[in-house]
């Protein structure tokens, strides 16, 4: 398997794409050897329905095998791109790359770190999006942000995962890794769901609700957000409990220690929709419950500059200076 190299230095041209950083800093990781010394393997996940995504992934295809280093994607991407040579499946995306290269939007972003969480690769994100929160590269600093990659010159952040266990009543349990939140919601409009709360093994209230979501920091500023959750720094430790709609006179989010453990059953006659990072589940019966945790793993996002969420807030938001 190709070494990855991670380095604490980080240096800058102007030309350089600027990212945002997160306070508190990366986390330094040690000296190794440039990966470029050595054959990579790079993987590349690109949202299909973007062409300059697509232009940009086969662009860097070509230029990744001019200098002989191997390039892997998702089977469908790679055949959009016109290289079902270098497909593979979702299971093995993450299995021998050195980095993994989001290209597209925050939703990318997710899908990319949800295939390769459990190899511990890291990700680079290029914005072709609108939000660009977890995405750090432009798209005309893909090449820029692998030069230096290859050559050490970057730094990790950490970002906690949620550990979701689906549970159903006729039995058996699926476990699934999300960088934002697991949500419970309901499945018709007109219809709420209800769900039973337990924390830490004790029963804790009744929920009536359009929906319930468990959110990492890193998804406070997703669906959370929207339904009126607070602003977490996204390098925290922390689960968020937030109602949508609840129809119940509490209506607050709950902000729990990072060791908590968060179990919500379905009680009501009606079904209930589970849906992970954007990505539908399946329904949950009556009975069914979801158990939410902190992750053992953790998400490695790589950083080529200095990052200050506060910024991207302010230019998210439009907020005033003054």
């Amino acid at each position: 398997m190709t070494q990855r190299c991670r380095s604490p230095s980080m240096r800058r041209s102007p030309s350089h794409p600027i990212g945002v950083r997160v306070s508190p800093p990366p986390r330094p990781m040690p000296d190794r050897d440039p990966v470029e010394s050595e054959m990579a393997t790079i993987a590349l996940v690109v949202h299909q329905d973007r062409p300059e995504a697509l232009e940009v992934a086969l662009e860097t295809i070509e230029w990744l095998e001019s200098l002989d280093h191997t390039v892997v994607l998702p089977a469908l991407e790679a055949l959009r791109v016109g290289r079902s040579d270098l497909g593979v499946g979702d299971d093995e995306l993450g299995r021998h790359a050195s980095v993994a290269v989001s290209l597209g939007g925050d939703g990318t972003m997710l899908r990319t770190v949800a295939m390769v969480a459990g190899h511990d690769v890291p990700v680079i994100g290029v914005n072709f999006g609108q939000l660009g929160y977890l995405t750090d590269v432009e798209p005309d600093g893909v090449r820029r942000a692998l030069e230096a990659f290859l050559g050490g010159q970057y730094t990790l952040e950490e970002r906690m995962l949620l550990e979701v266990e689906i549970h159903r009543s006729e039995g058996g349990a699926t476990t699934v890794l999300a960088l934002n939140e697991a949500v419970v919601e309901k499945t018709a409009s007109g219809n709420t769901v209800r769900l039973d709360v337990e924390l830490d093994g004790t029963f804790f209230t009744p929920y009536a609700a359009d929906g319930l979501i468990v959110a990492t920091p890193t998804g406070s500023t997703a669906y959370a957000f929207s339904a009126r959750g607070p602003i977490v720094e996204p390098t925290h430790r922390a689960l968020l409990l937030t109602p949508v709609s609840p129809h119940m006179l509490f209506d607050r989010t709950l902000v729990l220690d990072d060791d908590s453990r968060v179990r919500l059953t379905v009680t009501d006659h009606r079904p209930a929709a589970l849906v992970i990072d954007g990505r539908p589940m399946g329904d949950l019966l009556p009975g069914d419950h979801v158990t939410c945790r902190a992750a053992t793993t953790v998400a490695h996002l790589v950083m080529f500059g200095p990052r200050d969420f506060h910024a991207i807030l302010k230019a998210k938001f439009g907020l005033a200076d003054r």
